[in-house]
């Protein structure tokens, strides 16, 4: 059982010699030529995967792949296959185009022991995303026993994610186990202090996270858009920079927010500036009270890289998501390396690192092995922390509770 939390994992159970449905997440990043660029997502599901087909279950995969809008070719797990198959020797692969033809339904009962089938884009179907119930019975169907390894998904109520343990018994998946026992390091009597670091374009879309920080973190330090926003309505001028200007309702919340929490809010001091439209113009640094009014905030200055660096090696708990400038650009992501550095050379200390930009501003890292954890979902990540749940482990606490066992389905 996964502490905290009324949920079997497959540790928990003799799952042996049965048809078992898992949820994983292969929505990886392919080129325009449809080749995987980043086949992370894939090697995470393996050690799952692996443990399962050892103990010779026939396994039935979901995943989704983008947002497509009904069938759309592009967005295919075909791709998926051979990169599948070179992680586990000795099966091959099936994908299973379309499930809920009835004359689809003898690839299912003809199933091999080294088979393994994967179904076709989950969200190519309606019934997904409105969590139809006969879609998920349709889907419970076909297995004896649903194991969920979808970090990344499980904040959707999409129908594989909290449907199918309503009818046959859910569990969770190895990496499942390790996201929720690493975030609740956060939530639940965390090492303090407890540093936050949140960076991102819109304040609106994460003010019950700081909220939540508000509460449960000792600093909190802010980046990006989020920062921008906060700072013009101190009645900072940030020139052209990113700002979410209808959101200062939320902006005020926040400032008032701190006056009545013992945690510090640390806004930068000052910022690299530039302007994108004229190349002429060349990275300048700024004091937050002097940004030029032709200029935009990109990247995060000296004065707040040894702030932000203070702080952060008193930490005991670090966790971080949003780069803070724009990294994707050599000149302007100088801050978000320096955190980086920062974060892996603090001792003794649980860092947890996660969220899409971040993940790809540290992909080439050399010492990602000295975080703690990097968490394989950004949605996800942040709504557990502020939530301390998500539908999809809640539909797994149901199962648990005997409640996804109804065989008459």
């Amino acid at each position: 059982m996964i502490a905290g939390f009324n949920i079997k994992t497959i540790d928990d159970a003799v799952i042996q010699n049965k048809r078992v449905i898992i949820r994983v997440d292969f929505n990886v990043s392919l080129s325009n030529e449809g080749q995987i660029t980043d086949d992370t997502r894939i090697r995470q599901a393996i050690p799952t995967i692996k443990k399962l087909l050892q103990q010779q279950n026939k396994l039935i995969l979901i995943s989704h792949l983008g947002r497509p809008k009904g069938i759309d070719p592009k967005y295919s797990l075909r791709p998926i296959i051979d990169r599948l198959t070179s992680f586990v020797s000795g099966y091959t692969v099936k994908l299973m185009t379309d499930f809920e033809s009835d004359n689809k339904q003898h690839i299912i009962a003809d199933q091999k022991k080294n088979e393994i089938i994967l179904l076709e884009n989950i969200r190519f179907f309606k019934g997904e995303k409105e969590n139809d119930s006969g879609f998920a019975k349709k889907l419970a169907r076909m297995a004896d026993i649903y194991v969920d390894d979808a970090f990344g998904s499980v904040h959707r109520s999409h129908a594989s994610i909290v449907g199918i343990a309503n009818y046959i018994p859910g569990y969770a998946g190895l990496l499942l186990q390790k996201e929720i026992e690493m975030l609740s390091k956060i939530t639940k009597n965390p090492q303090r202090p407890l540093i936050a670091i949140l960076a991102g374009a819109k304040i609106s879309t994460k003010i019950g996270l700081i909220s939540r920080f508000m509460k449960i973190a000792d600093y909190i330090l802010l980046g990006g858009g989020i920062a921008n926003t906060l700072l013009q309505v101190q009645g900072y001028q940030v020139g052209k920079s990113l700002v979410e200007s209808t959101a200062n309702e939320a902006a005020k919340q926040v400032l008032a927010s701190v006056e009545n929490s013992p945690c510090k809010l640390i806004l930068p001091l000052d910022a690299v500036c530039g302007n994108l439209q004229d190349p002429n113009i060349k990275p300048e640094v700024h004091p937050i009270a002097e940004i030029p009014s032709n200029l935009a905030i990109y990247d995060l200055g000296p004065a707040t890289e040894i702030e932000f660096d203070k702080v952060i090696k008193q930490g005991k708990t670090i966790v971080w998501n949003g780069p803070v400038g724009l990294f994707e650009n050599q000149l302007y992501r100088h801050c978000t390396d320096t955190i980086y550095d920062s974060i892996i050379s603090t001792e003794n200390a649980v860092t947890i690192i996660g969220g899409g930009d971040t993940l790809v501003a540290i992909s080439d890292k050399k010492s990602n092995d000295k975080i703690t954890h990097i968490s394989t979902g950004g949605g996800a990540m942040l709504e557990f922390i502020e939530k301390g749940t998500l539908p999809g482990i809640d539909a797994l606490t149901v199962s648990a509770s005997g409640l996804g066992s109804d065989r008459n389905h």
